[in-house]
């Protein structure tokens, strides 16, 4: 029984999710290599709560947003929403079940289409739930201009007539058209400028209560996800480094990379925010890594049981997952 309610809690599951891309390189384009975007990438989002996916760029988390939205095929793994297998679902059997999952961009700019009003750009998620009837259209398209905080009376204006976060407000209330269940959002304030980020944050969370809408919260900024999310994903080089409560990771950070990312933290409280000092470049490329754990070149650990075989994702205490073997001894 306990079983079947935490399996009804989640609305997805992501089970050994894998993505690689061809280097092609010479005239015939031959395979000369492997992007490793994500590898055995696995988490649960429950519903009415937020996972937050953290990581520096490159490290495979927008590939992990795509592959959820079937934008791209997985090349293994599992996607399961709502208790249904949605991995190997062809374009059209993916149809009905886009409205469930929709993404907020990062990009508030590029992510409208300056030559449509915003509610010429509204309608169109608004068509696709149903509604059918100008006045019902009207009457639905100014309620999602108020719960984002906007003034109905912008309806009939274009995107350049707007800053950047009435945008990312727009943004919002697009993805919000078709009454989704799960939200994505990739680096939605990374473009805005901070005085604007905070509202944007309180908004979503604001949403979350009222519309019960669940989150994957993709960003580098570990302040706003530690306010936001109810859990963490630490993503590195394609893989899951570590994977918590986001009280407990933040309290209890066990990884040496969960580490690094804390230190870059900028703390009020200390004169010097504390450092990590890691060997190796700043940043290695996912490209036909090295075996063995991938943040080898780069950890203060670093032995020569690190060098060999793939590191587990294991459990060092309840809900909190860790990979790294001196970690998990």
């Amino acid at each position: 029984m306990q079983q079947t309610q935490l399996k009804n809690s989640e609305i997805l599951q992501v089970t050994d999710l894998r993505k690689y891309f061809p280097i092609q390189r010479g005239f015939f384009q031959r395979s000369t290599g492997w992007v490793k975007a994500v590898k055995n990438v696995s988490f649960t989002i429950s519903t009415g709560k937020t996972l937050g996916l953290v990581g520096e760029s490159g490290c495979g988390k927008t590939t992990v947003a795509r592959l959820i939205l079937k934008l791209l095929q997985p090349d293994s793994g599992n996607i399961i929403f709502n208790d249904q297998d949605i991995t190997e679902l062809s374009d059209k059997e993916m149809k009905p079940l886009r409205k469930e999952i929709q993404i907020i961009f990062q990009d508030p700019y590029g992510s409208l289409n300056p030559r449509m009003t915003i509610g010429q750009t509204i309608c169109e998620g608004l068509r696709i739930a149903g509604f059918r009837q100008a006045a019902e259209i009207r009457e639905r398209l100014e309620h999602l201009l108020k719960i984002v905080g906007m003034s109905p009376l912008g309806i009939d204006r274009y995107p350049h007539e707007f800053s950047g976060g009435q945008r990312q407000r727009i943004g919002i209330a697009r993805a919000l058209s078709v009454d989704p269940s799960l939200v994505i959002c990739d680096e939605p304030i990374s473009a805005l400028d901070v005085s604007i980020q905070a509202q944007i944050i309180n908004l979503l969370k604001d949403l979350q209560d009222q519309l019960g809408l669940s989150y994957l919260f993709i960003s580098h900024d570990l302040n706003v996800v530690g306010y936001l999310c109810n859990y963490v994903a630490v993503m590195y080089k394609g893989q899951i480094m570590e994977y918590a409560p986001a009280d407990e990771l933040f309290d209890n950070p066990r990884h040496p990379y969960t580490h690094l990312l804390l230190s870059a933290v900028p703390d009020p409280d200390k004169e010097d925010s504390a450092e990590v000092q890691m060997a190796g470049d700043a940043l290695q490329k996912m490209i036909n890594p090295s075996e063995g754990c991938n943040f080898q070149d780069r950890c203060p650990l670093q032995e020569a049981e690190c060098q060999h075989g793939d590191m587990n994702l294991e459990m060092v205490s309840i809900e909190h997952f860790v990979r790294c073997c001196k970690v998990t001894k």
